[in-house]
């Protein structure tokens, strides 16, 4: 082997060992940086709109905007947000609209449940008005699976007035395909 090739051979060494250091070291900083910061970083949050899916006529509609601060994981009842709906029924010349301010949001997997006190309704739903309604969502992409506390009363204006935070019914309804969908953040609630 010649004095030049020897040369260039310890310089592409170098030049390789060089970059392997670097490699390493930068990923031994990447990991360690990792391990320090929490698994979850962001809020967890129940955000979207879209329609139930029922017969043409029975028009249900929600919209979403629901967050807990990673900070506050401990506490789903530091939640904030807001959950607007609207109800028609053409059939029987009925319905309304109204908002909730969200009071608390747990979240697990792809599944969240969210409560909220309705501050603002019309029309029919003019008796919802300080009703606390809990609401789960299944987020299975194109036709999410939908669930609400009112289930076994009929109408919110029938549920308690005691009703506790994040109680909602078992996600036995579905989105209208094509109407929206609704996106489900979740956060380890765990310490």
């Amino acid at each position: 082997m010649s004095t030049e090739h020897r040369r260039i051979t310890r310089k592409r060494a170098a030049v390789l060992g060089a970059v392997a250091l670097l490699l390493l070291t930068g990923g031994a900083a990447a990991t360690s940086a990792a391990a320090d910061s929490p698994r979850h970083v962001r809020e967890a949050a129940l955000t979207g709109t879209a329609m139930i899916d029922r017969a043409k006529g029975d028009e249900i509609t929600f919209t979403f905007d629901a967050h807990l601060p990673f900070a506050d994981r401990q506490d789903p009842g530091k939640a904030r947000g807001t959950i607007r709906f609207s109800h028609y029924v053409e059939e029987l010349n009925w319905g309304g609209a109204g908002e909730a301010k969200v009071d608390c949001l747990m979240t697990g997997g792809k599944v969240a449940t969210v409560s909220a006190v309705v501050t603002r309704a019309d029309d029919d739903l003019k008796d919802t008005i300080g009703k606390r309604v809990g609401l789960t969502v299944h987020d299975r992409g194109k036709q999410d699976g939908f669930g609400y506390s009112w289930a076994m009363v009929g109408l919110p204006s029938a549920l308690p007035d005691d009703m506790p935070k994040c109680v909602g019914g078992a996600p036995f309804e579905k989105t209208r395909r094509g109407s929206g969908t609704f996106h489900v953040a979740p956060l380890d609630h765990r310490p």
